[in-house]
């Protein structure tokens, strides 16, 4: 008997909105979309919480829109993004002898290489967020990927890693914001790579691509090449940065400057025409002002070359400005502007395509997720799953109830772990318990079991009709392989990850 799925959320939390996205795996392995509710972000700058209780009030609003829609479903843990100019990255080396070259190499020992990465030095202030293997090496071998080398022998094993770090207090002030408003964290994700799971196909994983997600307070880079990840980057410029130029520029109001970039603002200026102006408003009885559509694209375009010659310079750094045959694939809200692909192919050379985040949706969910600006809400849902198909996590909700691998029972609470290792008490901080003593950790979202996708209010989703041509059962399970191998080499981040407690520590607002 087939056994439901377990429903997943992804909180996006970013400095211009905050997104909620509930989903559920079908047969077909295709995200079927049960909740979806956003609010405009408050207390976040270009990536980062500055006021823990405007943000808190945000995520509330987002999370009330998202059961709104779906009034079956329960949110209880989520996967959250996190980005900002704090989040910085690494390369390391690390060998290992094997215990005898007659035996086979076991995950054991990757588990054992990867543990010993923690021991990097990183500045004081910081803390690992995830360590990702690359290639791997058996004795004067090399070129290996983590899947191939189980099961080989040899005497030294090597691999090159990718580290990804970020500051703690940053990191802490994410988890107060969840914690505080009534969820658990159960993983923080690396945003670039959740919105490289939501748009990438297998085919660009292994031609080589850099995914640019141009969000409202930054713009996350991940590249791709000879199907691993190579680099990761958070260039602190983003939509904001657009928004706050019209609006010096032009002398506005930043919501006339956010309309007009929307509405009328393109990326490339010769495509604007000359004689075209935008009438808007004038304050307190004066007269309406007239704005130069060229003089909005001469703008943008500006600050989008800006952002545009930082992805330039971080391929350079790993001399791949020439070797991504996949080129380009934008993504992010800031990707919408007219005319952006024509720019990025110019400036950088390379071909150039924006990213819909549809690669991995069912039918019937509505238009509006289609929208590049929810790619890393739903890659955060697929991270998620990746976790369940993996046996990572201990998932319970009202259909499945099933103990994965990877769990421990401390003081009578189940902490999650990784499969990977098990870190000494001296790794680990403090654990932090939420409000009322309630632990961090706890079960996943619960929802009844025959809750079907919804139609919200005016009709916003629609469920798939019963007479809707289906992929034949072969080729949908091949898809499907394709697809789940896809996301766990992007996802290839959480081996050997050390889940992180945070230090107990009074709340206190921000300025």
């Amino acid at each position: 008997m087939h056994k439901e799925n377990p429903v997943i959320v992804g909180l996006d939390i970013g400095t211009t909105k905050i997104a909620a996205i509930a989903g559920r795996k079908n047969e077909f392995g295709k995200l079927e979309i049960l909740g979806f509710g956003k609010s405009d972000s408050s207390g976040v700058n270009h990536g980062m919480v500055l006021n823990i209780e405007e943000c808190i009030r945000s995520i509330n609003i987002a999370v009330e829109n998202c059961l709104a829609s779906n009034p079956n479903l329960t949110i209880k843990e989520v996967y959250v993004g996190i980005a900002g100019h704090h989040i910085k990255s690494l390369q390391t080396r690390g060998e290992r002898v094997l215990p005898s070259i007659e035996e086979e190499i076991r995950k054991e020992d990757i588990d054992a290489l990867i543990k010993d990465q923690y021991k990097t030095y990183i500045p004081t202030g910081d803390q690992i967020i995830d360590i990702i293997p690359q290639d791997f090496t058996i004795d004067t071998l090399g070129g290996f990927s983590m899947h191939e080398v189980i099961g080989m022998t040899g005497i030294r094993m090597g691999a090159n890693f990718h580290i990804v770090t970020g500051d703690k207090n940053a990191i802490r002030n994410i988890h107060r914001c969840v914690t505080r408003s009534g969820l658990s964290t159960r993983d923080l994700v690396l945003q670039p790579l959740a919105s490289a799971a939501a748009v990438m196909c297998p085919e660009d994983f292994e031609s080589g691509v850099a995914i640019v997600d141009i969000g409202g307070g930054t713009t996350d880079l991940a590249v791709f090449h000879e199907g691993m990840l190579k680099h990761t980057a958070v260039i602190p410029i983003a939509g904001v940065n657009i928004t706050n130029d019209i609006r010096h520029g032009l002398g506005v109001l930043r919501s006339q400057a956010e309309q007009m970039k929307v509405q009328f603002g393109m990326a490339l200026a010769d495509e604007a025409k000359p004689n075209a102006f935008i009438t808007i408003p004038g304050l307190k009885g004066q007269q309406p002002k007239e704005i130069s559509a060229k003089n909005l694209a001469h703008i943008i375009q500006s600050r989008m070359d800006e952002i545009l010659e930082y992805v330039m310079y971080h391929l350079k750094q790993l001399n791949l400005e020439d070797k991504l045959h996949g080129g380009i694939i934008l993504t992010g809200g800031g990707s919408q502007l007219k005319h952006l692909v024509q720019l990025t192919e110019y400036r950088t050379g390379l071909s150039t395509r924006q990213g819909f985040p549809n690669e991995h949706l069912a039918s019937g969910h509505i238009q509006e997720l289609m929208k590049p600006m929810y790619a890393t809400c739903i890659g955060l849902i697929l991270r998620g799953y990746d976790d369940y198909e993996n046996n990572r996590l201990r998932f319970i909700t009202n259909n499945i109830d099933e103990t994965l691998s990877g769990n421990d029972e401390i003081n009578g609470t189940f902490v999650q772990t990784r499969d990977t290792y098990e870190p000494t008490p001296e790794e680990l901080l403090k654990l932090e318990f939420g409000e009322g003593g309630t632990p961090v950790s706890g079960p996943i979202d619960s929802i009844q079991s025959d809750m079907t996708p919804f139609d919200a209010p005016h009709d916003l989703f629609h469920q798939q009709t019963q007479n809707q041509p289906q992929e034949s059962r072969e080729l949908a399970e091949e898809k499907t392989k394709n697809r789940k191998k896809l996301i766990s080499d992007v996802f290839n981040t959480i081996k050997g990850k050390v889940i992180y407690w945070f230090e107990n520590v009074d709340d206190e607002k921000l300025d």
